[in-house]
């Protein structure tokens, strides 16, 4: 049976073709998350504004840098050869928007949350991970005042490179060792989510040495802390992406969204 497509345009993100009687699959799973995100005013990042040294904080804001513009220039030419990902990669910054919107107080001037890199990761690659983790990090330090401009790099840093990285090449060792696609999915947010707050860690101890064990001591200790929250959290952000990632292969199934990143792990 042939069905009727139609056009849709949203703002920020363009116009894009759906069949009929499936655009209300594909909009509901984006508006979940976006409705999800509604009441999370609560929200704090890595590292509080002006916690750490300004010598830190600037160095880790020239360390994140280059991994950002290579992420925006990314998506400038993807989005030129494939506008219609536009949708997805709403979805992947909404995705990140919410999860790491979930607070948890941890270790003095910082929290636990998950991270939700994971999939953007996944689907986009590490660099444009690292500009949506980015730009999440920045609207919620200037519109919620959690987190802070000044440790934004680091901030950055820590969850959308660091993240970024080990959930994308977490994703692709899984799957070059023959792990199932959805346990792929989730060892890779997982991994994403570890790395993240092993190197949080890293950088607290870096500014902040134990006055006796110096670095090793202070990062043993700032791991250790991080611990309680940071590993039953990331075992449920595992599970939740491989929810969200399972409902976009459904919907890749029924023709609504294409499956790209599939088609890309085929040919490698």
């Amino acid at each position: 049976m042939r069905h009727r497509q139609n056009l849709y345009s949203l703002p920020g993100v363009g116009i894009f073709v759906l069949k009929e009687g499936q655009h209300m699959k594909l909009a509901a799973l984006v508006a979940g998350i976006l409705f999800a995100a509604a009441p999370a005013t609560a929200a704090a990042m890595h590292i509080m504004e002006g916690f750490l040294p300004k010598e830190h904080a600037l160095g880790w804001l020239l360390a994140v840098l280059p991994f950002v513009a290579l992420g925006v220039r990314t998506i400038n030419a993807t989005l030129v050869r494939h506008p219609d990902r536009k949708l997805l990669l709403g979805l992947a910054a909404a995705f990140i928007f919410v999860l790491s919107a979930l607070k948890v107080p941890s270790v003095a001037g910082s929290s636990s949350h998950p991270t939700g890199v994971g999939l953007g990761a996944i689907l986009f690659g590490p660099a444009v991970a690292s500009v949506l983790s980015g730009i999440v990090l920045l609207f919620q330090a200037l519109l919620l005042a959690h987190g802070g401009l000044t440790t934004w790099g680091a901030n950055t840093f820590a969850m959308g490179v660091a993240g970024g990285f080990a959930a994308w090449g977490g994703f692709r060792l899984a799957r070059a060792l023959g792990c199932r696609e959805k346990l792929a999915v989730f060892l890779a947010a997982l991994l994403g989510d570890w790395f993240t707050y092993a190197v949080t860690a890293g950088q607290l101890a870096l500014a902040f040495p134990d006055p006796a064990g110096g670095f090793a001591a202070a990062y043993g200790k700032f791991l250790a802390i991080f611990a309680f929250t940071q590993l039953p959290l990331a075992v449920g952000e595992g599970i939740i992406s491989v929810v969200v990632y399972s409902a976009l292969l459904k919907y890749g199934e029924q023709g609504i969204i294409n499956l790209w990143w599939k088609e890309k792990e085929i040919k490698s």
